[in-house]
């Protein structure tokens, strides 16, 4: 997250003020936190994954946290700090990377940091009991300690040193690899100051701010060895020496008593900047900095910074670290926006906090920096824990770190990985990891497990389950001591409770391809989408192919709807499908509309062009946001913004963008009925590269539509964590317009209980059997009615099954049995269906609610009418 200049101290003291209101008052609403899993990440590290529930703007939102704590008193675990690449700064690396790099088990983001400078911390670092950083002077940041007797701390560190020439002349030192920043009053500390920069800072430049001009000396073993008057000494400081940057009043003190030669010495501290406080930074085994205190003995704290400066009441992703109230646990937390994760404001994540056992805590960097990385039980690599606000690992300038310091121990435990939800005749590999007595890995190689089921209705080939039927078991591996066993349901019909498409609302266009998801659902709950391959397809109304689960369309041939049905062990769902109309509307090789180029606000520079690729024209917008306040955008205008209209009711529309991986929003204005600008998005999170075919919703919209233009967005909100230069193209923009499912006959049919006699449109019929009534339920032949009133049967003899398709409803039913499934739903009635005299017959309440009939009655003459 970018670090904004800071406000001043009178500013900030008001801002506390109400800042300490708000985080209580926030507190008051009712919070719900649910642990929804637990793994050992090692000895004595807990990955715990959370969702918290709260009241925003009177609707409940739930967030997905994670925590990882840490047990300070078990010797087999440690918590570092980390910096980039290499353990160095300016080298920014994300978090998955240093995890890697230095051999952590878990971490998370670290410190905030200036995206514009170099990437060094704002606060101070000390790794493995080494300074790498120390505090900036800027008041309200919090850091976060571990002492060599394991004691955590979050305190406010304050810097102090000097530099004495061998004439005795002393100039204050300013800080340890720091880059350029403002103090609280607003005033470049670089300007007249001293900065000392070690190995750990790993460019030859410091501190470039464009203005200020360096001063630098080399110093090794107390020895000055090189001065470089107005440039920079040109190589990273060595591991026995450092390099003093200094410009301004700096500059002169290392020229006038500064000579190559010459012994000088160096003395720096940090000091709590409560005077009452005792602790020796010389006794931390590491340290880490951050921003304002959040929790301050399990109550919320007043902000010691102002939080608007990283976004602090709007709901992001957020990083935080605490501890116990007996000091035995450490708490990394992360909060993500992402999805249905809501993200969390400051004082939100002051209530989580509190809610996950925090006696202090402080807050982390956020945003689009919080990443959790963490190595799962059994695994050798970490992986990727939280979803990022982004969707992209950002490269950060430090973290923090949990690692083992175990020895290697013997083998305790096996993990299984798989499939627990199988279907009949599907194959599965199962794998397995190994861990330790410390929860740590163990190479899988020369374990060779022994693979069995607990019920046998499947076999084994090495580590390859196929299951033959139905039903529950257990997987089980043995190896030695170490063993493991999964729950597996291999489902078959008669464990479904539904087998449904997901694939949501479309209209199907001529050469498109369409993606057809079908989810199952047990009678135990559990679900998961059934494998194309499990399933058999019918396709009608339209020519096309079905080939693992996508649909392929030909050919419409004037069709209106198309059908498509699956089965999986007698069990089958439809899906009915509107035949849409493409229309391309915007395509510069045969169609287009006068387009001019426009640009918010004034300082951004922006132009649109047709351009040719591979044959053909498109439009590139082109953007340049490195200028400008607020949210910024570059258009491409249609009709000089007055809009071009739009034919009918279109539900979507469609464009082939060429990305360029910025992150940005690409958008279009559009103007209804009533005269309304309405904003729609095609993305608003454009991280790809190449053509990308998108679309936006506009069903909801009064027709007729103006499209005013197509634009590329960089909102206010988050604009650090995305490009400000670039270009994208743009071409075939088309409407999709919804295609309209066909009228079924209306038909009238009436019928009299315990009565052949029948009409259809008052034409007489003769019935094989007469309607009767069973248990208080009337039963009617159900081939008769459905096919008077357009509909289809099918009879199974070896399934003793009847299929009824009428429209967009398909029914399965079973002769005597009460289970029925209507659309892949299962559905029980009060009687089940029953042959009488070669004639099917069924309870006509429930088919007439299924099939959506309407059914009158006559009580004194047992009359029946279906329409």
């Amino acid at each position: 997250m970018k670090v904004q200049r800071q406000v001043g101290v009178a500013a900030l003291a008001c801002a506390m003020v109400w800042q300490l209101v708000s985080g209580v008052t926030v507190n008051a609403a009712g919070t719900k936190l649910t642990l929804s899993s637990q793994e050992t990440i090692t000895s004595g590290a807990i990955m715990k994954n959370y969702v918290w529930s709260t009241t925003r703007s009177n609707k409940e939102v739930s967030v997905n946290a994670n925590v990882i704590e840490v047990d300070l008193t078990n010797p087999n675990v440690k918590i570092d700090a980390m910096a980039g690449t290499n353990n160095q700064f300016t080298k920014n690396q994300s978090v998955l990377g240093m995890v890697k790099d230095t051999g952590a088990v878990a971490g998370v983001n670290g410190d905030f940091y200036n995206t514009q400078a170099e990437g060094v911390p704002e606060g101070a670092q000390i790794t493995n009991g080494q300074v790498m950083a120390t505090p900036a002077k800027i008041s309200g940041l919090y850091s976060f300690a571990i002492t060599k007797t394991n004691q955590p701390i979050i305190d406010i560190f304050d810097f102090q040193g000097t530099v004495t020439a061998k004439d005795g002349t002393k100039f204050e030192l300013g800080g340890v690899n720091k880059t350029f920043y403002w103090d609280d009053n607003d005033v470049p500390l670089i300007a007249d100051g001293l900065f000392l920069y070690t190995s750990a800072w790993a460019m030859t430049q410091r501190a470039v701010d464009g203005t200020h001009v360096p001063t630098e000396a080399l110093i090794q073993n107390d020895i000055v060895k090189e001065i470089q008057v107005d440039t920079n000494v040109k190589m990273i400081a060595p591991a026995d020496g450092y390099i003093l940057r200094g410009s301004g009043l700096a500059r002169e003190f290392i020229v006038k008593h500064l000579k190559v030669g010459d012994k000088i010495t160096t003395k720096y501290d940090m000091i709590p900047h409560d005077a009452s406080k005792t602790y020796d930074w010389k006794n931390f085994k590491m340290l880490i900095g951050g921003s304002t205190l959040l929790v301050d003995e399990a109550k919320p704290s007043y902000f010691t910074r102002n939080i608007n400066d990283f976004n602090g009441y709007s709901p992001v992703s957020r990083t935080a670290v605490g501890y116990s109230k007996d000091l035995k646990k450490a708490y990394i937390i992360t909060a993500d926006r992402n999805g249905p994760s809501a993200g969390m404001t400051l004082p939100e994540l002051q209530q989580f906090m509190i809610d996950a056992g925090v006696w202090r805590g402080m807050v982390l960097d956020g945003g689009g920096s919080t990443q959790m990385v963490s190595r799962p039980l059994g695994d050798v690599d970490p992986k990727l824990v939280n979803k990022t606000q982004n969707g992209n690992q950002r490269a950060v300038a430090n973290g923090l770190g949990v690692y083992s310091t175990a020895p290697k121990g013997d083998l305790l435990g096996l993990i299984l990985k798989g499939q627990s939800l199988l279907f009949v005749n599907e194959s599965s590999t199962y794998q397995f990891k190994a861990y330790d007595d410390y929860y740590n890995p163990i190479a899988v190689t020369g374990i060779v497990p022994q693979w069995s089921t607990t019920i046998a209705n499947g076999s084994f080939k090495d580590n390859v389950y196929t299951p033959t039927m139905p039903g529950k078991t257990q997987i089980v591996a043995k190896s030695g001591k170490g063993s493991a066993t999964m729950d597996v349901e291999v489902v078959g019909r008669d464990q479904i409770t539904s087998m449904a498409f997901s694939s949501g609302s479309f209209s199907l266009t001529e050469g498109g391809d369409f993606k057809l998801p079908i989810t199952v659902t047990t009678r135990s709950g559990a679900t998961r989408e059934l494998p194309a391959a499990s399933a058999t397809w019918e396709l009608s109304g339209v020519k096309g192919t079905i080939t693992n689960g996508v649909l392929h369309v030909d050919s419409t041939a004037g069709a209106q709807t198309a059908q498509v049905i699956a089965h999986y062990d007698g069990y089958s769902t439809m899906v009915t499908l509107p035949v849409g109309q493409e229309k391309v509307w915007y395509d510069l090789d045969k169609f287009a509309v006068m387009t001019t180029g426009d640009k918010y606000p004034v300082e951004v520079v922006s132009s649109v062009n047709i351009v040719p690729n591979n044959g053909n024209k498109n439009l590139e917008i082109a953007y340049d946001f490195s200028k400008g306040l607020g949210t910024k955008a570059a258009y491409a205008r249609f009709n000089n913004g007055n809009g071009a209209p739009i034919e009918g009711e279109p539900e979507f529309i469609t464009a082939k963008v060429l990305g360029d991986g910025s992150f940005n929003w690409v958008r279009a204005e559009v103007i209804d009925a009533d005269g309304k600008l309405n904003y729609v998005s095609f993305t608003e999170n454009m991280n790809w590269t190449g053509w990308r075919k998108v679309t936006a919703d506009v069903s909801d919209l009064k027709a007729p539509l103006l499209v005013k233009s197509i634009y590329v967005a960089n909102p206010a909100n988050g604009q650090d964590e995305r490009a400000v230069k670039g270009k994208i193209n743009i071409d075939d923009i088309s409407f999709i317009y919804k295609g309209q499912l066909p009228s079924l006959p209306k038909n009238a049919i009436k019928l009299n209980v315990n009565k052949k006699q029948a009409t259809i449109n008052s034409k007489p019929m003769t019935l094989e059997q007469a309607p009767t009534i069973v248990k208080d339920n009337t039963l009617v032949p159900i081939r008769f009615v459905t096919e008077a009133l357009g509909g289809t049967v099918k009879w199974d003899d070896k399934e003793r099954k009847v299929t009824v398709l009428r429209g967009d409803k398909l029914i399965d039913l079973w002769i005597d049995q009460a289970d029925l499934l209507v659309n892949g739903s299962r559905v029980t009635a009060e009687v089940a269906p029953a042959i009488m005299n070669n004639v099917t017959m069924v309870p006509l309440r429930l088919i007439s609610e299924r099939l959506g009939f309407k059914v009158g009655w006559d009580p004194q003459n047992y009359g029946i009418s279906i329409e």
